[in-house]
């Protein structure tokens, strides 16, 4: 996703557009759209500022939204399997989203560690 005009660049096209520049000239100068000069005038007239907005969930919000209920389930619910645990959830959902609710929340399956130091012993070399 490409990154937001900056807030100066921003205020200096809305302090051209209200000195009295005609806004095709404007976007010819800067070289942005006048769509976006509209945007940021309407913005500025609904919010009094022309700022981009920076913190916004990007992608669709998950099924699973309430995480600590979620949390609590999946530590009562955590010996059956991700197709069990679909079917206890109080909505119909899919094994895969209980999967993904899962690895938010940091739940493993895994009994034990990945590192731990094997029990055999190196081969010494004769000398």
């Amino acid at each position: 996703m490409p990154s937001p005009y900056s807030d100066d660049l921003r205020q200096k096209v809305l302090d051209a557009i209200d000195i009295g520049y005609c806004k095709t000239h404007v976007s010819r100068l800067f070289n942005i759209s006048r769509n976006t000069i509209d945007l940021w005038l309407k913005r500025r007239e609904e919010t009094g500022s022309v700022s981009a907005i920076r913190a916004y969930r990007r992608g669709p919000q998950g099924k699973i939204a309430d995480l600590e209920q979620f949390r609590t389930f999946a530590s009562e619910h955590g010996h059956l399997t991700q197709k069990g645990m679909a079917a206890q959830w109080h909505e119909s959902i899919s094994d895969h989203t209980i999967s993904k609710a899962l690895r938010r929340i940091g739940f493993t399956r895994k009994k034990r560690a990945m590192a731990i130091k094997s029990g055999m012993k190196r081969n010494s070399k004769p000398s």
